[in-house]
């Protein structure tokens, strides 16, 4: 019986933090990682919970949530992602040189994560006549619902800041 208890709450923690990642599940949990990596394939089998491996983590969701949202979730989980959905969520366009200069990361760092957010299809690039590039969010308002259900953590922002400074030195 004990299991089950162990589970549902699990399985609350990942519905109050739709796309939380392994590790931050142990951090959070203080349960031990074969001891939660049980409980979660046992979630998995059973549907209660989504489990996704995107961008080097693997993230577990709450049913409900189709491919694109897990995807949107999973970006703005990092820092750099997060911004520029957020800049973009204010500012509708812009070119990445914009980007680069008001969110102030490195250019590689920035068409590193633009990449992802275009291939996931959250963001859109163009070419205007002037062989300028303007980048923008495929679907502004989807995407903001879909953002409303996260939150990012300390240690992500940590990471994500360490990631950049260390880019930085390296442009």
């Amino acid at each position: 019986m004990a299991e089950h208890g162990t589970r549902d709450e699990i399985r609350r923690r990942i519905e109050r933090d739709a796309g939380v990642y392994f590790n931050e599940l142990v951090r959070q949990s203080g349960w031990a990682p074969g001891q939660l990596q049980y409980h979660l394939q046992r979630l998995v089998e059973s549907g209660d919970v989504i489990r996704s491996e995107l961008y080097g983590r693997t993230h577990y969701y709450p049913e409900g949530y189709d491919a694109w949202q897990r995807e949107v979730i999973a970006l703005f989980r990092r820092e750099t992602p997060r911004e520029v959905m957020i800049h973009l969520l204010e500012n509708q366009e812009e070119t990445p040189q914009e980007l680069v200069e008001e969110l102030e990361v490195p250019r590689s760092t920035l068409e590193h994560h633009l990449g992802n957010l275009i291939d996931s299809c959250v963001v859109y690039k163009r070419r205007d006549g002037d062989s300028s590039v303007t980048v923008g969010l495929v679907d502004a308002d989807r995407t903001a619902e879909t953002l409303k259900s996260v939150e990012s953590t300390v240690p992500e922002q940590l990471v994500d800041r360490f990631t950049r400074l260390v880019d930085g030195f390296l442009d």
